[in-house]
């Protein structure tokens, strides 16, 4: 999994930081989360290939998380596309991306494929012999969810120097890797482990964007290898999490060590504060391993 964050600050965009989007690069997709204003300028500044792009997921209908997504929609019909488009969103989103392209009679030349949601308990969103997509039901102001990214077990794979070892003819090697037996050259019966290698680990990403401190989503995000969770205050603005349904850094780390995962990544910073660091250091107080999101930044999970 390779992550590349477009853009993870709150409220209003900046000459120098945008808001939330990000782009998920998992077995063979390219999964957009969220979409906020100057999305697809920013898809161009980290050269990621729009046509690539056939779902996109949004957590809830605050502009800085998807303003930016007409905007992409037609423009994907201005290049050609020929694709379907799915898109993930709360109830409410086809109507308002569809409003706009109504109005300037520029309705697209490919399938546009709506998932409007609004079930409060988590449900699967997308699924493939790879990878599944399910949310994470979130509390905000309007009605929000996350996204749970979960790849699949790969099946294990050939060890060319055992099968040679044991003089294993290649015209066995297919059925070997879809979980037979080999049979030696002798006649011996060579068990499938013995002649396989154990796949990588699969790999899992949890979305969290934006909430309050909710140890409700604990079980759905159990060890995942990273969590981004929002952070737009420190502890020292704690008390405006309840007015704006929103979490600090100290609390996205709680989630974190509840939860088990291997790392945080904070995000979705209020643009009060001079410096990043603030937030890393106030979760390390509670979870070691933490990275701070900026735009353009890339983890590989």
């Amino acid at each position: 999994m390779k992550l590349t964050i477009l853009g993870c600050y709150s409220a209003t965009p900046r000459t120098f930081t945008n808001p939330t989007s990000q782009v998920l690069e998992a077995k063979n997709h390219l999964f957009l989360i969220d979409c906020g204003e100057g999305t697809q300028v920013q898809l161009r500044r980290y050269k990621v290939k729009f046509s690539r792009i056939r779902h996109i997921f949004i957590s809830h209908l605050h502009g800085d998380h998807f303003f930016g997504l007409p905007g992409l929609v037609s423009t994907f019909r201005l290049l050609g596309r020929e694709n379907e488009l799915h898109i993930y969103g709360p109830k409410g989103i086809k109507e308002a991306v569809t409003l706009l392209l109504k109005l300037g009679d520029s309705w697209t030349n490919y399938p546009l494929v709506f998932h409007e949601l609004d079930s409060k308990e988590s449900e699967l969103l997308f699924e493939d012999e790879k990878i599944s997509v399910r949310t994470i039901p979130l509390e905000h102001r309007v009605y929000t969810n996350g996204f749970l990214f979960q790849e699949k077990p790969a099946p294990r794979t050939l060890d060319i120097e055992m099968a040679r070892k044991f003089e294993i003819d290649k015209s066995q090697f297919n059925k070997i890797k879809n979980g037979a037996d080999g049979l030696s050259k002798n006649g011996e019966v060579i068990s499938n482990k013995q002649i396989t290698l154990p796949p990588p680990k699969p790999k899992s990403y949890a979305f969290c964007s934006d909430t309050v401190y909710k140890e409700s989503i604990v079980p759905i995000i159990k060890n995942v290898d990273a969590l981004y969770h929002e952070s737009t205050f420190l502890e020292t603005e704690e008390h405006l999490c309840a007015k704006t349904k929103h979490s600090t850094a100290k609390q996205a780390a709680k989630i974190a060590k509840k939860a088990n995962v291997n790392t945080l990544i904070l995000g979705h910073y209020s643009t009060r504060y001079k410096s990043l660091e603030l937030f890393r250091e106030e979760a390390q107080q509670v979870f070691p391993n933490v990275e701070l999101s900026d735009d353009g930044k890339i983890f590989n999970l």
